[in-house]
């Protein structure tokens, strides 16, 4: 376990139902992608979650834990075939477009969000994202999210080959920053995925969000616990002040010694 008391080197941070609540988000995206086929091919909502249960399942089964397994494209074309019709170009990209669109117009950025990570870069503290899901998607939700300016890296599951947790997407997202001496931050709302898979691969501080304690006390690769990011700037404020001012004395300590040995 580690102590909060050393100014990170570096914070990496997840993305889904990490900087926004997922859940809420994807109900409403499913429930617009059921309307839409409803209305235009009288899709009953039975059918329908059969249909994409089956083909989530189906995808995710032949392509293990990769990038691709989360495509909902993929899913879309499945479960079109799953109702019995032949393969629908237009079809399947349209309700990709309308999850999506849905998804977004739904997500709600978590308090302090923003103000965090601002707080990280005046302290010149490298930023990385380091997240699951294909590029563009990602890509799409920190513009949505006003968020481009944020991170200084962005290192997706597609562009590594692996998911979290393994270690090669932790140490492939170290290695493409400069940072100083201090500890690694990994933010996450997975235990397996970010909490378990950051603290094997890099010996990362973890913070899960929104874990209930009684549930995460018991687990070692947990640090700490929090419920959104105005919990963790007033931390990181506290932090650099305290190591600001011990570099003051110390600094002041040092003009005393150094006057006094030349009196």
């Amino acid at each position: 376990m580690h102590s909060n008391t050393e100014l990170p080197a570096v914070v990496m941070c997840d993305l889904d139902n990490t900087l926004y609540e997922y859940d809420p988000a994807h109900k409403a995206a499913m429930n617009a992608v059921r309307s839409k086929l409803n209305q235009t091919m009288s899709v009953k909502d039975d059918d329908f979650t059969r249909a994409f249960n089956a083909a989530k399942a189906e995808v995710k089964a032949m392509l293990g834990n990769t990038a691709g397994s989360h495509s909902r494209l993929l899913y879309f074309k499945r479960m079109i075939e799953a109702l019995g019709l032949k393969t629908q170009p237009l079809l399947s990209l349209d309700l990709e477009q309308t999850y999506w669109r849905s998804f977004l117009s739904s997500a709600q950025l978590l308090p302090g969000v923003k103000e965090f990570f601002e707080e990280l870069h005046c302290l010149n503290i490298p930023r990385v994202l380091v997240t699951d899901l294909t590029t563009q998607i990602q890509l799409r939700k920190l513009i949505y999210f006003e968020l481009e300016s944020s991170f200084d890296l962005v290192v997706t599951s597609e562009e590594v080959g692996v998911e979290k947790p393994d270690g090669r997407i932790f140490n492939y997202a170290l290695s493409k920053v400069t940072r100083g001496r201090g500890p690694v931050w990994m933010i996450g709302d997975s235990i397996e995925k970010d909490m378990i898979g950051a603290k094997q691969a890099v010996n990362a501080h973890t913070f899960l969000r929104g874990g209930m304690l009684r549930r995460v006390n018991r687990q070692e690769s947990v640090d700490t616990v929090f419920k959104d990011f105005w919990d963790l700037l007033p931390l990181i404020k506290g932090i650099s002040s305290a190591v600001f001012e011990s570099a003051s004395n110390v600094a002041d300590f040092n003009l005393t010694h150094s006057l006094s040995s030349n009196e």
